[in-house]
């Protein structure tokens, strides 16, 4: 979750991240597969730091393991300008290195060779890392304190990059095979919450306590976390999944009761999506001062125990307040975005819009069919058209803000398109398990789908990922039959749609060209479309 929309009061927010840019080449730098980011694949991350939060610093190092693809002489590892390059060891030998923008490349006295064991470098920084103005709309670190004056402490960082505080390969292309262990330490009477099962702390006789996390899994950079506080810990356990939650101590009763919202969000996802990904990492919600990020098994939750967001009902139909949006929606992604991520984030829109379909596939498990089809509609009016789904490609670019609920309305159209639920969703179902923990792109997601429904769904796919256009579906009669078009759309445009007439619910074909049908009609008011299934406009 980065960008949410639904009311004027985020609209600002949400502005100020799409405002086009020109791209240069510290954008490639940051967003590209360059030879020295392909050449290696990382195993395994292993972050050890001190955090103070007077000084609202870092130091530290990172251990990279990785494994040598192809010849190199040297990688790129990035860390941000601002932060300070301590020193780069390699057996024992500290590595000389050149730094451009946020990139470090790093020089090897011997080359790197395709076929060689992995390797480790240990990478020794520090300096203050950029704080956020509103997170989690723009990346950066929180410094805040709770009532009682105690410091309060989070990072999110999607988009912006995780090497705004840590150095890492970062790209989404390239997670850590092996998972990563976060070791953070922070002043005494203070914990630290990061991805993964806690390990044990260590008093360090400094003053400082070292609280450490270790992740099986892979995870995205972005996913990678701290949340600092004197959190009170909660536990349960749930048909055999742990659910942790980690909140500020003066919210400890309302939390036990809040979060019981969990047990029937984990009953309809796993039933629609299939297994927790992350069981051997477990589940948690950790209470943090902005408002909310996926991070894996550490979930940021910041939104106050309100239904809804923020209180607010994102869809307008009194439906988004009958569950907590920020718990929903960020454990959706656990699924998608976190098990299943893009390898670039032009494709944003596949975590994304996917995340946002899972509040309407929990909207149907808890209250119905109907409801979730008076949700799904209602989240229209978040969409601003402004620019396509799809970013621009190796530059660190995501595409509109639109990924969230015009991601989901395609996703809702695109089931109604299958027509047949019990096949729907089996695909769904079959994508969550088949990408399990994999990286994939957008022509992936469009393959799958084209396979596993039997249909040619590519150009609807391009028309609501890739135009700024709706489908809008004109009718007329002609010689007292039906006959139809799709308008706003591409040459080669085809969708299916429902309508009612006469009592009966009829399916027609129509193509970007006038096409008759067999159904008689008198008069076009005796047709009713069935828009409320897809999102298409029709006056």
């Amino acid at each position: 979750m980065k960008k949410l929309l639904g009311c004027s009061l985020l609209l600002l927010g949400f502005q100020y991240l799409t405002a086009q840019k020109a791209f240069t080449r510290k954008d490639t730098l940051q967003g590209g597969l360059r030879p020295e980011r392909t050449c290696f694949d990382v195993l395994r991350y292993d972050l050890n730091i001190k955090i103070d939060p007077k000084a609202k610093t870092i130091i530290g190092y990172n251990d990279i393991t990785f494994k040598p693809v192809e010849n190199a002489t040297a990688i790129q590892i990035d860390l941000f300008e601002n932060m300070k390059v301590d020193s780069i060891i390699f057996n024992k030998r500290k590595l000389s290195y050149e730094r451009e923008f946020n990139a470090v490349f790093i020089n090897f006295p011997t080359p790197l060779l395709k076929d060689m064991p992995e390797q480790s470098i240990r990478f020794y920084y520090s300096g203050k890392p950029i704080v956020a103005r509103r997170a989690p709309w723009d990346g950066g670190f929180v410094f805040s304190q709770d009532s009682n004056g105690k410091d309060w402490i989070g990072v999110a960082v999607q988009g912006t990059g995780a090497s705004l505080w840590y150095p890492v390969k970062d790209s989404q292309s390239d997670e850590p095979d092996r998972g990563a262990s976060i070791k953070v330490a922070v002043p005494n009477g203070l914990m630290n919450v990061s991805n993964g099962r806690f390990l044990g702390s260590e008093d360090l006789k400094n003053g400082y306590t070292r609280w450490d996390w270790e992740v099986k899994n892979p995870i995205n950079t972005y996913d990678i976390t701290v949340n600092i506080a004197d959190y009170v810990h909660l536990h349960d356990n749930y048909k055999g999944l742990d659910l942790d939650y980690y909140v500020l101590r003066e919210n400890e009763s309302k939390a036990k009761a809040h979060f019981e919202e969990v047990k029937p969000m984990m009953d309809c996802f796993q039933s629609k999506f299939g297994e927790y990904p992350f069981k051997n990492d477990g589940y948690k919600l950790v209470e943090t001062s902005y408002l909310g990020m996926e991070h894996q098994s550490a979930v940021a939750y910041g939104n106050k125990y309100f239904k809804g967001y923020l209180g607010m009902d994102l869809s307008g139909t009194g439906i988004g307040l009958t569950f907590d949006y920020i718990t929903i929606h960020e454990s959706g992604h656990e699924w998608f975005g976190n098990s299943i991520t893009t390898k670039d984030i032009a494709d944003m829109w596949v975590h994304e819009g996917f995340t946002q379909y899972t509040e309407i596939v929990y909207v149907e498990c808890t209250l119905g069919y109907e409801k979730a089809m008076q949700y799904a509609n209602g989240l229209r009016m978040n969409v601003q058209n402004d620019r396509p789904i799809i970013g621009d490609y190796g530059v660190n670019s995501e595409g509109s803000g639109d990924m969230y609920p015009k991601g989901a309305l395609l996703l809702n159209t695109l089931r109604h398109v299958v027509n047949d639920d019990a096949k729907w969703w089996k695909m769904i179902l079959d994508y969550s398990n088949t990408f399990r923990h994999k990286i994939i792109d957008n022509e992936t997601v469009i393959a799958f789908f084209n396979k596993e429904s039997g249909m040619n769904l590519t150009p609807i796919f391009n028309q609501y990922l890739f135009k700024t256009t709706i489908p809008k579906l004109e009718l007329k009669t002609n010689q007292g039959k039906l006959e139809a078009r799709w308008t706003n759309v591409e040459a080669d445009f085809e969708m299916p749609v429902d309508i009612v007439l006469e009592s009966k619910t009829i399916r027609i074909y129509p193509k970007s060209n006038w096409s008759s049908t067999d159904l008689k009609v008198k008069e076009i008011n005796q047709v009713n479309i069935l828009a409320n299934k897809f999102y298409i406009l029709t006056r």
